[in-house]
């Protein structure tokens, strides 16, 4: 699921990007609508001078395409790490680290929607998917920043027809 737009720096990158094992079935809305705001979003936080970690994947099920081998997801989520540029990243993390999670309905219908709306914790992500995130990081930081739901004023997207 990571973005063509963000793997400009060479062919082979960007061309991985179209892999199936980077896609999953999303509804236009959803795509085109908040998840495309928070891709935007994680570009001008790298344009600040941040380092952005980023995993995400959907759940849940709507039914299948191509003839059942593929699952549509009901939700997307994402989980977004944000530190200033620097060495030693898993160092540098602690219990005051911006982590944005977003947990969104794979669904038409939301298009004009800020991604903000869909704000969670990243513990109510590891609940509804049962993987565990931030597990390199030290127990007492892990258990502080998957309690966390960002609260950062975010602008409001432009309105996309």
């Amino acid at each position: 699921m990571s973005n063509s737009g963000d793997r400009t720096g060479s062919f082979d990158a960007n061309s991985n990007t179209f892999a199936m094992t980077n896609i999953i079935p999303q509804a236009p809305d959803n795509n085109q609508g908040p998840w495309a705001g928070l891709e935007s979003y994680c570009r001008d936080l790298v344009r600040q001078g941040n380092e952005v970690y980023v995993i995400c994947g959907g759940y849940g099920s709507k039914g299948t395409i191509a003839g059942g081998k593929v699952n549509v997801p009901d939700r997307t989520w994402k989980v977004v790490v944000s530190i200033p540029k620097g060495e030693n990243d898993l160092s540098r993390i602690d219990a005051n680290t911006r982590v944005i999670a977003v947990d969104m309905p794979n669904a038409n219908g939301i298009k004009n929607d800020n991604w903000g709306k869909y704000r969670t914790s990243v513990a109510d992500i590891e609940k509804a998917t049962g993987l565990n995130f931030l597990s390199s990081l030290p127990q007492n930081v892990q258990s502080a920043l998957k309690k966390k739901v960002d609260t950062e004023v975010i602008p409001d997207p432009v309105p996309r027809t």
